[in-house]
This record gives C-alpha cells, sequence and structure tokens, in this order.
C-alpha cells in the first residue's frame, strides 16, 4: 500500500528513475541478495517502506516472526545503504513505538518513555530498532538516514484479509460481505472506545516526499492527519460510506488495544505540509478499491 503510494507521489511529481522490487522479486530478510541488489542497482535515494505488518491478531499470533522478520528487512536495507553511498535513506516507522500509556497527543520525545502496548510489542521494538539504527548510522558514520512514524494508514492496495489486515480494511469487508449476504449484524472488535487517527496513503506518500526533500535531521517526525475517532464512530461512518443497513455489534471479549493514539504531527506540519484528504472521502476511495481489487 505504502510503496505503491510512494512511487504514485514520485511519478506525480515527474521522477522517472525510480527502482522498485516486489516481495516475490527481492527477499529482504536474504542479506546477500539485498546487498546484491544495492550493489548492482546503486539507488541514490530509498525509501524503506517494507514491512511485516498486520492487525492486533496477526501481531499477537506471530510475534516471533513480526520481530525476526523487521529486524532482519531493515538492518539489511539501511546496512546495504551505508555501504554503497546512498545519499539519503528514509525509514518508515509506526505509532506504536509509543509507550501503551503516553500522554496524547504523541509528542516524538516520548519514544522510550514507558511500557508497550503489549499486543504489539515485538512489532513495536523492531521499529524502534529501525529508528535507532538510522540514529547510529547517522553519529558513526555520518549517513543521511532519517525516520518517519505515521499513524494508522489506510488506502488502494490495502491488506483486506479477514484476520491479519487492520482495523479500517476489515471493517470495509465485513461491512461489504454484510451488505451482499443480507446479513443483520456485523461484529466489532472491542467496545468501540479505542480512538484511533487515520491518514489516507496518498496524503502518506506526499509526506514522506515531502521530508524527502526538505528535511534532514536526527529527530524521527511523526506523520498523521490530526484528528482520531472512536472505533465506534468509525465504524458507524464505513457502514455509511458501504451502504449496510444492518446493525453493529460490539465483541467485548476481543481487547481494545491502545486506548488511544493520537500523533502530534506539529513539527510536520510546522514545516509546510498537511494532508489533503478527509476522513469520509479517503474511506470512499478505498471502498472503490477494495471493489475494483476484490469483487471483480
Amino acid at each position: 500500500m505504502v510503496g505503491s503510494a510512494i512511487v504514485r507521489a514520485l511519478r506525480h511529481q515527474g521522477y522517472e528513475n525510480i527502482i522498485v522490487r516486489t516481495r516475490s522479486e527481492l527477499d529482504l530478510c536474504n542479506q546477500d541478495a539485498v546487498l546484491q541488489f544495492f550493489n548492482e542497482n546503486k539507488p541514490d535515494y530509498v525509501f524503506l517502506a517494507a514491512a511485516k505488518v498486520g492487525g492486533i491478531m496477526a501481531n499477537n499470533t506471530y510475534r516471533a516472526a513480526f520481530l525476526y522478520e523487521n529486524l532482519q528487512i531493515e538492518s539489511n536495507i539501511i546496512h546495504s545503504a551505508y555501504l554503497n553511498g546512498v545519499k539519503k535513506l528514509l525509514f518508515l516507522g509506526s505509532s506504536c513505538i509509543y509507550p501503551k500509556m503516553a500522554p496524547q497527543p504523541l509528542k516524538e520525545e516520548y519514544l522510550l518513555s514507558g511500557l508497550l502496548e503489549e499486543t504489539k510489542e515485538p512489532y513495536a521494538i523492531a521499529k524502534i530498532a529501525g529508528i535507532k539504527l538510522c540514529e547510529a548510522y547517522r553519529d558513526q558514520y555520518g549517513c543521511n538516514f532519517i525516520s518517519a512514524m505515521p499513524t494508522n494508514m489506510y488506502g488502494p492496495n490495502d491488506n483486506y484479509h479477514p484476520e491479519n489486515s487492520h482495523v479500517l480494511p476489515a471493517l470495509i469487508r465485513k461491512f461489504h460481505e454484510a451488505k451482499t449476504e443480507n446479513l443483520a449484524t456485523v461484529t466489532v472488535w472491542g467496545d468501540g472506545s479505542p480512538l484511533r487517527e487515520f491518514l489516507y496513503a496518498d496524503d502518506l506518500a506526499d509526506a514522506l516526499v515531502f521530508l524527502m526533500q526538505h528535511y534532514d535531521e536526527k529527530q524521527f517526525v511523526n506523520v498523521g492527519y490530526g484528528e482520531d475517532i472512536s472505533i465506534g464512530d468509525l465504524a458507524t461512518l464505513v457502514k455509511s460510506v458501504v451502504g449496510y443497513t444492518g446493525d453493529i455489534v460490539f465483541d467485548t471479549g476481543k481487547p481494545n488495544g491502545t486506548p488511544r493514539k493520537l500523533m502530534d504531527s506539529g513539527k510536520l506540519f510546522s514545516l509546510g505540509w498537511k494532508p489533503k484528504t478527509g476522513l469520509k472521502d479517503g474511506i470512499a476511495l478505498a471502498y472503490g478499491d477494495f471493489l475494483q481489487r476484490h469483487t471483480q
């Protein structure tokens, strides 16, 4: 999702010499393969958007895989970028790096100030390691490696897997299937109270290109929308966009996750960047993408 959005953003700005590899073309957990790719292609600028990702169930079930594979991916790419003299690298992290009970909104300086949310701890630790790798390579070798921490993302090419997807695409699929199958209810995990922030993928990509062009500091930067919404209200919004007319049922036996995760994106906004896509419009665009890719 994010990689394809970055490519669209770059092409929109006139960049043509773009080197990409799909998961099937390059195993980023293979150190030799990654180094060979860098040796052969010699990229000047690298957007490190690849990661093993998923929702609460996937994170909590595949804890070892989420930690191991993400550590492998980021360490292989960051080290190969250093060895090949990459001019600039942007590492993409996640809002789950912040402590579970950190003050809201989440400021960059809150990193490592408390305990992580248990279900996503392995993924969060891997992403924190990526931030620290960029900082360490900058300190020791002078590399211009920067990091950006996006909020929850959604949009074209999202993962709509019924078990391993994030909350918004999961809701899109649930409500669509309930609509087509004339189901009376849709069940949503938790009690609906957690607050989440959502950023459209193409807005994120625009922000990342902006940072690659205008930001060279050691401190990582939050990338958010600036407002959050409860899961209950989000479900109601998705229900409306999809056109489902049944009822919503909340399964309070399932985990809520972190109570609230709103990013303080003031640092990025002060540099001159702001998101363009409202949540309802973005969900409509995402639903259109879902219909095109999953119902043909």
